[in-house]
């Protein structure tokens, strides 16, 4: 069991610079097209500092910055047992390639459910950016089976 003195932990902040590349890379998996997404000129053209992140594309940021790995290191939870539950997010500014982000995390609560076999981790996240710009919130649940 995923002892619940860790609800309000808040593991150490982490960077993560978005890099042009992987914003391609992220467009072309999910099908986008525009070329705000590839392309300088035309992110700035549409009014942005440069080539811009798709939607959904922070949620990459827990696992490239290694603040994934280290919550479940300190949770003691095994990679193999966990399954993505829940993803929410709300966002209050671009991101955009060059960005670097910090990732400010917090548990916010873990409960258990079916008897134990399924245990629930909430955990929150606060993203800025070098400007100091608050950028997104990212609402996660991770579901450890022990069955």
């Amino acid at each position: 069991m995923i002892d619940q003195k860790h609800i309000g932990y808040a593991p150490p902040a982490t960077q993560w610079e978005v890099e042009k590349g992987r914003i391609a890379f992220f467009a072309n998996v999910i099908g986008l097209t525009d070329a705000m997404y590839f392309d300088e000129a035309a992110a700035k053209a549409a009014g942005y500092r440069g080539i811009v992140a798709p939607p959904t594309f922070v949620f990459a940021a827990d696992g490239d910055s290694g603040a994934m790995m280290k919550l479940l290191e300190t949770l003691q939870i095994d990679l193999g047992k966990i399954l993505h539950g829940e993803q929410r997010f709300e966002y209050h500014r671009a991101i955009c390639a060059g960005d670097t982000l910090t990732l400010q995390s917090t548990v916010s609560d873990i409960y258990a459910k079916k008897s134990g076999a399924l245990e629930f981790v909430v955990y929150d996240t606060v993203v800025t950016n070098q400007f100091g710009e608050h950028v997104a919130d990212l609402h996660s649940v991770l579901v450890v089976r022990h069955a």
